[in-house]
């Protein structure tokens, strides 16, 4: 090769190097972070134009740099440069910069060493990125969760926060206050949680609360809560799963409130409520009492007076017949008026209806449940209904009808008691044969003792039960044409169901 080919050659090469190194600078200078470098003692070697645009002719001046730094950045910023050019370790910081217009805007600057062939670091590269409206975000984003702690905090509920699994995570501050709990201690709050039911609800709420956190349903129950002074209150909670956008649960988020002024004034009603029908039954006994007595006592003595006098007539000298054939005649007359009087007292007891009207069953069992509502919750009992929807209507007398459910369903509850700690009862309807719809309520209870005695008035096997209320119900049923049983299951527990026509049967 000539000396003219090798001289072409190089000047080629110089002139590929050139166009590549004013590329890289272009690109540089038109980067729109600020890109520089700097050698080992602090001083700019190379600046792009949108740095030096940013912060004007003030960093023509080698050490001005650091003092372009807030005030309350400028010792982390300087702490982390020495231990950098010390080290050799790369810079990454976050810090502000005042700019040519004096306003101070936040940065993130990054730099890497670079070294000879001795490892030795000779400069530093680096670039600086306008994070302002990221901080401005994150200021933001902190206010309003700054905001949402106090909002969640002054809510008059306690409010708590679960972990799909179960784990408590959260609860605000109303409830730690009430609980006597230590929010600085995440290990605490779940530790406490685990010991703040009742003994005998805590059972049935972690059944409950599995079944939810398994199935996602809705929690919802009342249980008693240990408050700080040592007392166990009434609560009411509930709690909703959080979903993802794929219907995962990711938590669940739940509040409960104090009713235990509510519950103790249920209860002192329905203590009263019971009072006044146990007087009312005493009053009503013993006006029904008098009113048989003084009917009966009537006949019964004209019997008697008329008794006295046919056996004078007859006894007399010589005996007079034809008086004695009256006052045998009117003992007659006498013992047919008490035989009306005593019809009358058994018409009284067959509790006939008096009007009747077209009913949905299903609506009038809704209805039942609705008015025994406080009851119901008061002891916890859940209640499952398994109601067929197709019924035929009923023809019956609603008042009537509603105190047979109402007496089946208390004394569902009432088996319940001492058995069963989340009082399962189950309603079912149904119409298994063409011309009449059944109507079971199932419980979880001891069962029956004597269910071929259940029947019989006035036997009871409840400590303050008169032993009136199934003979009742079954003598309402047969008077609407249908029919009333009991039968103890097979695991636990006993049902009573009945019938009655379908108004399509009439």
């Amino acid at each position: 090769m000539s000396n003219d080919d090798g001289l072409r050659k190089d000047a080629h090469f110089r002139e590929h190097t050139r166009n590549i190194t004013e590329l890289a600078l272009d690109l540089l200078d038109n980067s729109p972070g600020h890109m520089w470098s700097m050698d080992t003692a602090g001083r700019f070697i190379y600046r792009n134009r949108s740095m030096d645009a940013y912060f004007g002719s003030s960093l023509k001046d080698q050490g001005a740099w650091l003092e372009r730094i807030h005030k309350d950045d400028q010792r982390f910023v300087a702490t982390t440069w020495r231990r950098s050019v010390k080290t050799g370790e790369p810079i990454d910081s976050a810090h502000r910069l005042r700019g040519a217009d004096g306003q101070f805007r936040w940065f993130r600057a990054s730099a890497r060493p670079s070294r000879d062939a001795q490892g030795r670091v000779t400069v530093w590269h680096g670039q600086t990125i306008d994070i302002e409206h990221e901080k401005k975000a994150e200021e933001s984003l902190r206010a309003r969760s700054i905001e949402l702690s106090l909002l969640v905090d002054m809510v008059p509920s306690n409010l708590w926060r679960l972990t799909p699994d179960g784990t408590t995570t959260l609860v605000n501050r109303r409830m730690a206050d009430y609980l006597g709990l230590d929010l600085s201690n995440v290990s605490d709050i779940a530790s406490v949680m685990d010991t703040i039911f009742h003994p005998d609800d805590a059972d049935a709420v972690y059944a409950e609360l599995t079944r939810c956190l398994e199935t996602g349903e809705r929690f919802s129950m009342r249980y008693r809560l240990l408050r700080a002074d040592g007392a166990y209150r009434w609560m009411s909670g509930r709690a909703e799963p959080l979903r993802d956008q794929d219907g995962n649960i990711v938590q669940w988020f739940g509040l409960c409130h104090d009713i235990e002024d509510q519950v103790q004034t249920t209860a002192a009603l329905r203590r009263s409520a019971e009072k006044l029908a146990r007087a009312t039954q005493a009053a009503n006994l013993s006006q029904l009492s008098a009113s048989i007595a003084h009917e009966v006592n009537q006949p019964l003595a004209a019997i008697a007076a008329d008794a006295d006098a046919c056996v004078r007539w007859l006894s007399a000298d010589p005996p007079n017949v034809e008086r004695g054939k009256r006052a045998a005649e009117r003992i007659t007359l006498d013992v047919a008026a008490t035989i009306e009087v005593i019809s009358r007292m058994r018409a009284l007891f067959k509790h006939q209806p008096q009007e009747r009207a077209v009913e949905d069953v299903n609506r009038l069992v809704h209805d039942v449940l609705d008015l025994m509502s406080d009851e119901i919750a008061a002891t916890t009992t859940r209640i499952d209904l398994a109601l067929d929807q197709d019924l035929p209507r009923v023809s019956l007398d609603r008042v009537q009808v509603q105190q047979v459910l109402v007496n089946l369903i208390r004394n569902g509850i009432q088996a319940m008691d001492t058995t069963n700690p989340l009082r399962s009862l189950k309603i079912m309807s149904s119409h298994d044969h063409p011309a009449t719809v059944r109507i079971s309520v199932e419980d979880t209870g001891s069962g029956f003792k004597d269910p071929e005695r259940v029947f019989e008035p006035f036997f009871t096997t409840k400590g303050n039960g008169m032993g009136m209320g199934l003979p009742i119900c079954r003598s309402i049923v047969e008077a609407h044409g249908g029919r009333l049983w009991v039968a103890n299951n097979q695991a636990l527990g006993a049902t009573v169901a009945f019938t009655l026509p379908a108004a399509s049967a009439d």
